[in-house]
């Protein structure tokens, strides 16, 4: 969308208009579409099995509100779509409710299916209410928040199942379902669930359901968890081509919102040792169009709000597709290669054929797939056949800075300078030597690479005498380390930068060594969770 001065200058006077208090009737009284369906259902819901509702018709607004904030995907939430009633004591053969979950935006059950599987349900519609600080809650800031739901396409969960299948990516598979109001099956919980449109989906969270992995997984655990093992332990390591895979995907569906928080991951044991591979949930954001309105366009510009990218024909942005996720993607991609990605795209490409993709739309409802089922299926098409470039620039993106960490045990660490091309980085685990990370990294990709040394007493060895070379950052950690740098690189200064504290480090500096050693413990510091 092209904005012009005198278009801005039309929405102000709309804008300033528009501010004031939250509105407290924002959302429709019930997504139920028929009147006399929604008496019935308040008086003999049990005669009613299936609903035409909308799932959000409180988004449907005027020309010029669509102007100025756009026009995103509102006619999908205004589509009327059947969809079952929700019935706890029949749905997967009957389940019972475990907890009460949800983000800051989100309300969802955790259920447990009488084989022990378990289930999340979890409301297809969103209220950032929360999300705001309590000052703002009562503004016009609220309605803003709220109307800009409406750029996440409600669907877009449904289509992606067949894809990832294809792919051989874990998923969930969500259906619609519709809870009647006040359902006294909820128990405590009805009013908070009544009347509601939801999507239920496989939970794929704990040990109860890692026999759904393929291969013997024991155990699918969190982020948190999984990195907590992960930098602790010498012998567990993350599948950092299958994390890959699973980040080409998101590219594809354009799913900007990647975090660490969306992913659970599935435990394996192969000779003494722990392999993750990733598992993605929470596909809320795929599809995502944002940009098509006067003042998103101009607060989602790369000087603003980056990351709030529309989905469109091309990656137009794939940096903005990276930010959200850049904690989990440093810490979990640094050993992939630009050969690796650019294999693994290939394989998104021929797994993800054009009848795939067209069988993936079809699970659009009806009325939604009538407005954007095959505009969806160009998009989907013209962004796989260029998804080596994306993956070629997703490279170069996590190629800049690379994230070489340790573990809370004794770790050598090699890093060799080739020569003006190449830097090779090796680690091996001190207990038996095993290489648990090695890559030649492209000096004309890279300005750093940081390693990590966590705690314990680790070695650290720079050499090779270059022109040219990447800048080495080595930040001991916890414990006696030693660190030998007998590398020189004749052009741009000091190329290796020691932090850590001066007390129990032994440190043998050569021309290239730059000591930032220092008393304070601090200079240790490593965010391993995020948070």
């Amino acid at each position: 969308m092209k904005i012009r001065p005198w278009l801005i200058a039309f929405a102000l006077p709309y804008l300033l208009a528009t501010a004031g208090c939250a509105r407290k009737n924002f959302y429709a009284e019930t997504p139920v579409v028929d009147p006399e369906v929604y008496a019935q259902l308040q008086k003999s819901p049990e005669t009613i099995d299936s609903v035409t509702v909308k799932a959000g018709a409180h988004y449907k607004r005027g020309f010029l509100h669509r102007l100025v904030w756009g026009q995103h995907h509102r006619p999908l939430w205004d589509a009327p779509v059947t969809v079952p009633v929700f019935d706890l004591d029949t749905s997967k053969g009957g389940l019972t409710i475990e907890k009460v979950g949800g983000g800051f935006q989100t309300k969802s059950l955790h259920l447990v299916g009488s084989d022990g599987f378990t289930y999340a349900l979890r409301t297809l519609d969103k209220d950032p209410e929360k999300v705001l600080p309590k000052v703002w809650r009562k503004t016009f800031v609220l309605n803003v928040l709220r109307d800009q739901i409406s750029a996440i396409n409600p669907y877009a969960a449904f289509v992606l199942p067949p894809m990832a299948e294809a792919a051989n990516i874990p998923h969930s598979t969500p259906q619609l379902v519709y809870v009647k109001p006040n359902d006294t099956d909820f128990g405590e919980h009805a009013d908070i669930f009544s009347d509601k449109v939801f999507m239920i989906e496989e939970k794929f969270n704990d040990e109860r359901t890692a026999h759904a992995m393929p291969g013997n997984a024991v155990d699918i655990v969190g982020t948190g968890k999984m990195l907590s093992h992960r930098f602790e332990e010498d012998d567990h390591f993350i599948d950092q081509i299958a994390f890959a895979k699973a980040r080409l995907f998101d590219l594809l569906v354009h799913d900007w919102d990647r975090h660490e928080g969306q992913w659970e991951w599935a435990e394996y044991e192969k000779n003494g040792d722990h392999y993750y591979r990733p598992i993605p949930k929470d596909r809320d954001n795929a599809f995502y169009r944002f940009q098509d309105g006067i003042i998103p366009w101009l607060f989602s510009r790369n000087w603003g709000i980056r990351k709030f990218e529309s989905f469109d024909d091309e990656f137009n942005d794939v940096k903005a597709l990276t930010v959200n996720s850049e904690f989990i993607d440093n810490r979990a991609l640094a050993a992939v290669t630009k050969e690796q990605y650019d294999s693994l795209a290939v394989v998104l490409q021929q797994s993800i054929t054009d009848q795939v993709i067209a069988q993936a739309v079809q699970q659009y409802p009806d009325s939604v797939y009538a407005l954007v089922g095959e505009k969806t299926k160009r998009k989907l098409i013209s962004r796989r056949n260029s998804l080596r470039e994306a993956a070629a620039e997703f490279y170069s993106i996590m190629a800049k800075e690379v994230l070489v960490v340790g573990t809370d045990e004794e770790d050598l660490f090699d890093v060799k300078r080739l020569n003006d091309e190449e830097t090779e980085v090796t680690v091996r685990r001190e207990s038996d030597e095993k290489i648990v990370y090695h890559r030649i990294i492209k000096n004309a990709d890279t300005k750093q690479i940081t390693l990590h040394g966590l705690a314990e007493d680790d070695i650290f060895e720079i050499s090779g005498n270059v022109k040219r070379g990447i800048k080495v950052v080595i930040v001991g950690g916890r414990g006696e380390d030693e660190i030998k740098d007998t590398s020189s690189v004749k052009r741009g200064g000091k190329k290796t930068w020691v932090y850590d504290t001066k007390r129990g480090t032994e440190l043998e500096a050569g021309p290239e060594t730059k000591d930032k050693r220092t008393k304070d413990v601090r200079v240790h510091a490593f965010d391993r969770e995020g948070y």
